[in-house]
């Protein structure tokens, strides 16, 4: 008979920094490791980018300019950590190419058009908001068509940034490290956490931060696959700043609504916006729910 060789026991050190049924380190050292890639790869990548502002006569403070830094910032960061820190493709966060990515994008979006809208409505019929006037009423079409199309583009980049870090890297690492519940939980507190940067943010903001997320990342739970969440933030900030008139994370956008919100401040999120508001929690169930009935067929398939 053969003897049954014991399993090798790993060092100490060994266990503080690598994954016990892999060959690749424990979840948070990618995680803080990725977040170390980000601030280095962001010296050159802002260096060029605000080169390219001041060669083309821009101003520092573009919303355009520093969405595309992050673009390159955050998709290489996370490029790399996926391939050197995970031994996975980015691919594989949830970024499968198919005719179903569409769909998802733009159900995403439609989701959240009814999401905001609803916030919309309600708010003018509770008279907490006061309709002044729409922006090709006092200005140019080409005016409007320009600053919605840019504003656009800037919220496409928005989601795939910030959805790419977030219900990508963040979620997909910390639950392989633990489970999805903790991946959902911290990945949106951080969420939360990093938009009390903007202006008029609260710590209340940073809770309706966290619930929006929760909401995002159940897009990512329902198809495992990022594109449904990319689709919700696009739409969320679009509709909300651009359609509306609402202040989107306490900055001020675009509108082509023109609104005046005087309601309570603990309802309406204030000059943060509405997801700052008690007002976002229905909604935030409405948009749920849909993502529930949109899904539902792949999953009884």
């Amino acid at each position: 008979m053969t003897e049954t060789q014991p399993p090798s026991k790993r060092s100490p050190l060994a266990a503080i920094f690598l994954s016990a049924n892999e060959s690749r380190l424990r979840a948070g050292w990618r995680l803080l490791l990725q977040t170390v890639l980000m601030f280095i790869l962001g010296i050159p990548i802002g260096i060029a980018v605000f080169a390219s502002a001041a060669a083309l006569g821009l101003r520092l403070d573009n919303l355009l300019l520093s969405q595309i830094g992050e673009l390159l910032i955050f998709t290489s960061s996370i490029f790399l950590a996926r391939r050197l820190l995970d031994k996975r493709s980015i691919s594989s966060l949830g970024l499968t190419l198919n005719i179903q990515m569409l769909w998802d994008i733009l159900t995403g979006i439609g989701i959240t058009f009814v999401m905001m809208g609803t916030i919309f409505t309600a708010m003018l019929l509770l008279g907490w908001s006061k309709f002044e006037s729409f922006a090709w009423q006092t200005e140019s079409t080409l005016n409007v068509i320009t600053n919605a199309l840019t504003f656009l583009v800037i919220f496409i980049l928005v989601g795939w940034n910030e959805e790419l870090l977030s219900r990508g890297y963040h979620l997909q690492t910390t639950a392989s490290g633990s489970n999805l519940l903790w991946g959902v939980v911290l990945s949106s507190t951080v969420f939360g956490l990093l938009h009390l940067g903007n202006p008029n943010a609260t710590p209340i903001s940073a809770a309706g931060i966290f619930f929006a997320g929760i909401f995002i990342a159940y897009g990512y739970i329902r198809t495992k696959q990022l594109w449904l969440s990319i689709g919700l933030h696009i739409g969320w900030n679009f509709f909300e700043g651009v359609v509306f008139g609402f202040p989107v994370s306490g900055l001020d956008i675009y509108p082509l609504t023109h609104i005046t919100v005087t309601g309570p401040e603990l309802w309406t999120g204030g000059a943060f916006g509405p997801e700052a508001g008690l007002i976002v929690l229905p909604a935030l169930a409405l948009g749920a729910a849909l993502i529930y009935l949109y899904t539902r067929p792949r999953h009884s398939s």
